[in-house]
């Protein structure tokens, strides 16, 4: 009876991650591409939306720490709210650069571009931990690199076509940039947890999402009209702004899901679950929106996600054999 509920609760956490992201997904590439009004309008917001999202997430993540299961337990040492200033800032910075993006190469390649993250979270967790990886995930890193390239050699015309200003070496710069804000989010992040290891995945979204909450404000409001040109077009085009509405709530409730899965299932489930999501992102915008692939995009598609799976089935394995060492009784004898 108790693996039928682990095994429900694990296709809860899948369905809810895939249906959150993949309709975010289909949501912002509908914005990136879409006209709006007799004039042809296109949407020239796509970097507001994402501290839009961040101030919907921080207000999310705030309503549920109120609930009494859901706080912090008292006595415990989590990391101060002040610790996030600084993974926030790249944060804010980082997705706004890959969701610009999409002005410039087509959401199957963006999609495809950020999936290599494993790459500068590898360098980057090297020079801020001095963390070093295996010979097995060098060589995954290598084979997304190498699959991430062959699908920027190629494109259709019919894709291109849709886009806002198609400029692919800008587009992928963009997302380059995105990778390396990620980086450093991720490795600043994890020290974080390792230097307060009982902090709840919540509390985390909740003050990343605060901070990243502020720096946008302050951007989107006070550094530049971005909020209030926004707010126009959407008063303008309430289509616009029902889109703009259900991106931020998919990114609400699928940080959740994500919340959950980590916290049931650990980290390298919920890695597995979002890098198959990225495939059927790219799928759906195939089928959905008509972005066809070349024969030799599907192949770097493929590589891509084998180094991913491979990646994340490796971790797992040497995460298996961590716990049983760890487990095992060593009679007073150092363990080598």
């Amino acid at each position: 009876m108790t693996n039928v509920r682990t095994l429900g609760l694990l296709l809860l956490c899948t369905g809810g991650i895939y249906a959150s992201y993949l309709t975010q997904g289909v949501v912002q590439e509908s914005l990136a591409t879409m006209k709006f009004g007799p004039n042809e309008r296109r949407f020239t917001h796509l970097k507001a939306i994402n501290g839009v999202q961040s101030i919907a997430c921080f207000l999310w993540a705030a309503v549920l720490m109120t609930l009494p299961f859901l706080r912090p337990q008292k006595g415990v040492k989590i990391a101060p709210w002040l610790a996030y200033w600084k993974p926030g800032v790249s944060n804010s910075i980082g997705p706004a650069l890959g969701t610009e993006a999409l002005k410039n190469i087509s959401y199957p390649a963006q999609v495809l571009a950020k999936s290599c993250k494993m790459v500068p979270v590898m360098v980057m967790s090297t020079l801020i931990g001095g963390k070093l990886y295996t010979s097995l995930e060098y060589g995954c890193a290598i084979l997304i690199a190498a699959g991430i390239s062959l699908f920027a050699k190629q494109s259709s015309s019919k894709v291109t076509a849709k886009l806002a200003a198609p400029n692919a070496p800008l587009g992928y710069s963009l997302c380059s940039l995105n990778l390396i804000f990620d980086g450093y989010t991720n490795a600043m992040q994890d020290k974080i947890q390792s230097d307060f290891k009982d902090t709840p995945l919540l509390w985390s979204m909740c003050w990343m999402n605060f901070w990243c909450s502020l720096y946008n404000c302050a951007y989107l409001f006070v550094v530049t009209t971005a909020g209030w040109d926004l707010i126009v077009f959407c008063k303008e085009f309430p289509e616009a702004g029902l889109y703009v509405l259900l991106f931020c709530l998919c990114g609400a409730i699928g940080q959740l899901f994500i919340f959950g899965t980590i916290r049931k299932f650990g980290s390298l489930v919920n890695t597995l679950i979002c890098t198959t999501r990225k495939f059927f992102n790219i799928l759906l915008s195939v089928l959905w929106s008509g972005n066809p692939l070349l024969p030799q995009q599907w192949v770097a598609v493929t590589l891509v996600f084998v180094g991913l799976l491979t990646s994340s089935i490796a971790k797992r394995g040497k995460k298996v054999v961590v716990d049983k060492v760890e487990a095992e009784p060593t009679n007073g004898k150092k363990l080598e």
